[in-house]
């Protein structure tokens, strides 16, 4: 008893130190720095993760620190599109592992760094630099000779050749690191990488990725499971065969040789069993994926036909409707409706192409675009232009049509006495805003996400269509920009137009 109380005592002691360990391996700012993140303050968890950072790497503890840094900059391009401050902590995070770094670690390391740098130029689209930094993430990783960053660089170039349409390299990467996973019967590192890679898919939009990904999973899965059924066969026959060798070594007595055999006899029905069992799963596994693809399939096709269908309505009924009394506010109604559809489906559905810029002055440019809404707001109305003599690279059409739209809706809401303004900010080499502020009810927070979804509800139309802010999004989207509302305002609404030159 004594004994027994001993052991537990141990084993409960062994267990303390493991945890402690654990919880070590974290200094207190990095762990700070993710409860912020899981609190949804990406702000305060980024200077945290630099704090981590610095600290680390004064404390000799190089990779740590790295991982921190690494995480720090994505929180600088995720949400906020602060791509210069982001290149600049790479650039820091690089000479420290220059000055501190050895050897093969040194290597290893520079390949995260360069990673973050494909994944920044791909969410910019500039796919010749993330070709680039591929193949500096190609060099960090054959120099480090570690398997693990080998493996992260064959999952990356899956994924970037998917998303630059160049299906046939992506095929054979991801065939590479699929037999490379498969080969060292890690199932399950290789069943997470296909729900990733599908995740990723389904996040951006890309239906090639997706597709690609079901086709090579459902291979994959195909193969996997009769290599591990393979390996339960070979592991049962091997017990038969080490059975069957006791027999023959300890033929002592007739009645062990009975038990031996009835126990062998078990053994085969529970193996028999396991394949009946492992072919039912398996059909019903295939049958499964046979439906999700042809779900997948269908939905495609049903979204490009409505995207069709709703497109030619509003064409066919533009006609007849111009033949009606435009004076009407039902017609006019009617008639706006129809184009505002028209332009919303142009502008889903357009190729991707260059958009034309032209130096603008921003100070002449923000007068007029306010000048226009003058005679629309109530009494008592202050309106205000905050913007430098400046000339920057825009394109004039898509972004008058978005402030004109901005300062409309605040000369409608904003009520006598009030404030309305428009303001332009650089924020960077290659970035700048357009911030349209008023003080007028603001906009619930639990609606701030809906307003720029196009025909959320269903509305009478001479109270307007709700496809205003649809169509300003879309527009600041081809633009290679974003429009938002910016939650830190609370005096009224505030929109922020962010694009770049």
């Amino acid at each position: 008893m004594r004994k027994k109380l001993l052991t537990l005592g141990m084993s409960l002691l062994l267990c303390c130190v493991w945890v402690s360990a654990q919880k070590a391996d974290k200094n207190e700012l990095q762990q700070r720095a993710e409860s912020e993140y899981a609190k949804g303050n990406p702000i305060a968890a980024r200077a945290l993760y630099i704090k981590a950072f610095e600290s680390y790497v004064n404390n000799g503890n190089l990779k740590q620190g790295v991982d921190c840094g690494v995480k720090a900059n994505k929180l600088y391009y995720e949400k906020e599109n602060l791509y210069k401050e982001a290149f600049d902590l790479l650039r820091r995070i690089d000479q420290t592992i220059e000055a501190k770094g050895t050897g093969a670690n040194k290597s290893s390391l520079h390949y995260w760094t360069s990673k973050e740098r494909h994944l920044m130029y791909m969410k910019m689209r500039k796919m010749e630099s993330a070709k680039e930094q591929m193949g500096n993430m190609e060099n960090h990783a054959n120099a480090s000779g570690d398997e693990a960053v080998k493996n992260d660089l064959l999952y990356t170039k899956t994924i970037y050749y998917y998303t630059s349409g160049q299906n046939e390299k992506g095929n054979a990467t991801f065939k590479e690191m699929a037999d490379k996973l498969t080969a060292s019967k890690d199932y399950g590192k290789m069943e997470d990488a296909y729900q990733t890679l599908i995740a990723n898919g389904r996040r951006s939009n890309n239906a090639t990725l997706v597709a690609q990904s079901y086709k090579s999973y459902v291979a994959w899965k195909d193969s996997a499971n009769a290599l591990a059924l393979a390996d339960t066969v070979g592991v049962l026959k091997q017990q038969i065969a080490d059975h069957e060798a006791t027999i023959e070594e300890k033929d002592s007595s007739l009645t062990a040789r009975q038990a031996v055999i009835v126990g062998l006899s078990i053994l085969a029905a529970i193996l028999a069993a396991a394949l009946v069992l492992g072919v039912i799963v398996l059909m019903r596994y295939i049958l499964l994926t046979r439906k999700q693809k042809k779900t997948i399939r269908l939905l495609n096709e049903s979204n490009a036909l409505k995207a069709k269908f709703i497109n030619n309505i509003s064409a066919q009924m533009a006609p007849t409707l111009k033949k009606l009394d435009g004076r009407t506010l039902e017609v006019k109604a009617l008639l706006d409706f129809s184009d505002h559809i028209q332009t919303l489906s142009e502008l889903e559905n357009a190729t991707d192409g260059s958009i034309e810029m032209e130096e603008t002055q921003m100070a002449s440019f923000c007068d007029g675009i306010m000048d226009s809404i003058r005679d629309k707001v109530k009494s008592g109305v202050a309106l205000k232009v905050e913007a430098p003599k400046m000339s920057v690279r825009i394109n004039k059409e898509y972004v008058s049509h978005i402030l004109q739209h901005l300062l409309g809706n605040a000369a409608l809401y904003t009520p006598e006495g009030g404030h309305i303004t428009l303001e332009f900010k650089k924020r960077g080499a290659h970035k700048h805003q357009f911030l349209v502020s008023d003080t007028g009810c603001g906009i619930p927070e639990e609606q701030r996400e809906e307003i720029f979804k196009p025909f959320r509800e269903i509305r009478d139309l001479t109270t307007g269509d709700g496809l205003g802010l649809p169509i300003c999004k879309q527009m600041a989207l081809k633009m290679d920009g974003d429009l938002d509302i910016d939650p830190a305002f609370t005096k009224g609404t505030r929109f922020v137009l962010n694009l770049h030159d």
